[in-house]
């Protein structure tokens, strides 16, 4: 009983705290009492014991239990998620409650907190939260307490058990795949050594101008209208190579101004696309209820198709007087995209999209690291009947695509993947919890077939890249973290390395190769973001534990 007991004391700290990012968006805990349940086994907790300890730092009879297998360090960070106050309105948390994003996560969140009646907690955990955010105290966990409609929560400890175990497996996984990285990296660099210290650094800007120009685009077949800004350098007589910026969830435009200037100053034409179902207007319009949905389903066929019609705009650019100033060459477009626009730019490059696989992935209560993985919610938001009549989107005048964070576990799958019919390059930061690297970039590197590709890790690195990135995030309350420890060395890494890829890759320099390496990586690597870019990984090193 006792070894019992120090695991569950143990099981409950991992509650705790691996749900408090979650939490600190859509909180919850029971009125009266919360009541742990493992199997035949019951421990209860009333909240005042929880009020005490937040409030005064008592442990009472019932608390010392667990907080005997505790340190003191993991009891005061118990205590400071108790009482931390999130900054969300109750207004924009209603409005993603509702959504069908943030009813998948509340689904989600159901499973391990549950009613009086051991049903899911769907429906309470939405009215608490929303009720706790309106309070005048703010909201917190235990705010959170006073609303929950019923007056003892219940905590599937099995299915607790199975969420913990998960992201503890996750993130050893993910070390030890790291380490496997690095040390190919090592074998890679030691087979092209080369100094770089009298090489161009490709992280400063060129040496052309360059001048920007906001195209507004009507796709009178979907009647569909957004904008790109379009920059190119000044006074080129030849065709430009095109380079399209797709943005993710929450952003827009002008998200990746920096790296579309920095490769038309060495001379691409680069267009940044506003997708209007899922940019930054898009969240404020849910966000003051003027939307229901973070992103409709049809957004992952319009986003690829946006791009593409965008190419062919500038096709007729080219046919017209609008080109006397400046052409395109769009037979070699290279494509940079982001979380969803990764998505996007993979789908163009021929990743055929997996339906059967999504379904079974998004309807089945299981085990595995899928419970880790966060970007599930989102991916199964594509399953919609009528996405199905469009299981591939490639547009074959792209020939390379850098992505950025994507996600493609279930959406594609490996035999969505192994359809990719240009050079790619994953780009995958080691601590990004929303697209979790190890199941949406790392292993994912490993079907793709054996073209050029290029698997970077930025070690360290998150989800996004700059607060001006993170609307979303934001508007949540979630962590300062996700934008990670130097958000503006990651941008550096990205500018040397998509200039280095599109000018190899969509120009056809090939002199720029040497720089797709694991030694010009190493050469540019500073703490706290340490980076590594690997070209090939076995199979065999990369598959997961479910």
């Amino acid at each position: 009983m006792v070894i019992q007991n120090i695991r569950l004391g143990r099981v409950l700290g991992a509650i705790f705290g691996g749900l408090s990012v979650a939490l600190t968006a859509m909180p919850s805990f029971a009125a009266e009492r919360v009541i742990f349940s493992y199997g035949l086994l019951e421990l209860s907790i009333p909240v005042e014991s929880l009020e005490a300890f937040a409030q005064e730092g008592h442990i009472d009879e019932t608390l010392a239990i667990y907080a005997g297998e505790a340190s003191s360090e993991e009891l005061e960070e118990f205590r400071r998620l108790l009482q931390t106050p999130a900054e969300v309105s109750p207004v924009v948390l209603s409005q993603f409650l509702y959504s069908s994003l943030g009813e998948a996560v509340l689904q989600y969140l159901g499973d391990l907190i549950q009613t009086d009646s051991r049903l899911n907690g769907f429906y309470a955990l939405r009215s608490a939260a929303v009720l706790a955010a309106a309070d005048s105290e703010g909201l917190t966990l235990l705010n959170v307490v006073q609303h929950f409609p019923t007056p003892s929560v219940h905590i599937n400890g099995v299915r607790a058990l199975q969420v913990a175990e998960a992201f503890t497996q996750l993130i050893t996984q993910t070390g030890q795949m790291i380490t496997l990285i690095e040390q190919q990296a090592t074998i890679e660099a030691e087979a092209t050594p080369i100094d770089f210290a009298q090489f161009t650094d490709l992280q400063q800007p060129g040496t052309l101008n360059w001048q920007v120009e906001t195209l507004q685009l009507h796709d009178q077949s979907r009647d569909r209208l957004f904008e790109a800004d379009l920059y190119y350098p000044q006074l080129q007589t030849d065709p430009l190579p095109v380079v399209v910026i797709s943005h993710g969830l929450g952003a827009d435009n002008k998200s990746f101004a920096d790296v579309a200037q920095h490769l038309a100053s060495h001379g691409f034409a680069v267009a940044a696309i506003q997708h209007p179902g899922s940019d930054r207007q898009q969240m404020q319009n849910l966000f003051e209820g003027n939307m229901s949905e973070a992103v409709a389903p049809t957004e992952f066929i319009d986003i690829p198709k946006d791009v593409s019609f965008l190419l062919d705009e500038l096709v007729r650019r080219n046919q017209t007087h609008l080109a006397a100033s400046v052409s395109f060459d769009l037979q070699q477009v290279g494509v940079i995209g982001h979380s969803l626009g990764g998505y996007a730019a993979l789908a163009l490059a021929g990743a055929e999209l997996n339906f059967d696989q999504l379904r079974a992935v998004c309807e089945f209560d299981g085990n595995g690291l899928n419970l880790a993985n966060l970007s599930l919610p989102f991916q199964c938001i594509a399953l919609d009947g009528e996405n199905e009549q469009y299981p591939s989107l490639r547009d074959e005048r792209v020939k390379a695509i850098f992505t950025m964070n994507p996600f493609t576990s279930s959406i594609f799958g490996p035999s969505g993947l192994q359809q990719v019919k240009v050079p790619t390059m994953l780009v995958a930061g080691s601590h990004d919890p929303l697209a979790p690297a190890l199941l949406e970039q790392i292993h994912p590197f490993t079907w793709l077939p054996e073209l050029d590709k290029y698997l970077m890790v930025i070690h360290g690195g998150t989800h996004i890249y700059a607060s001006s990135d993170a609307t979303i995030h934001e508007a949540l309350a979630m962590p300062a973290e996700l934008a990670g420890p130097d958000p503006d060395l990651a941008r550096q890494y990205l500018k040397a390395k998509s200039l280095a890829f599109m000018q190899t890759h969509v120009a056809g320099q090939d002199e720029y190769r040497q720089y797709l390496n694991a030694s010009y990586s190493a050469a540019i690597s500073q703490p706290p973001l340490k980076l590594t870019l690997i070209q090939t990984l076995a199979s065999a090193n990369a598959e997961l534990t479910d």
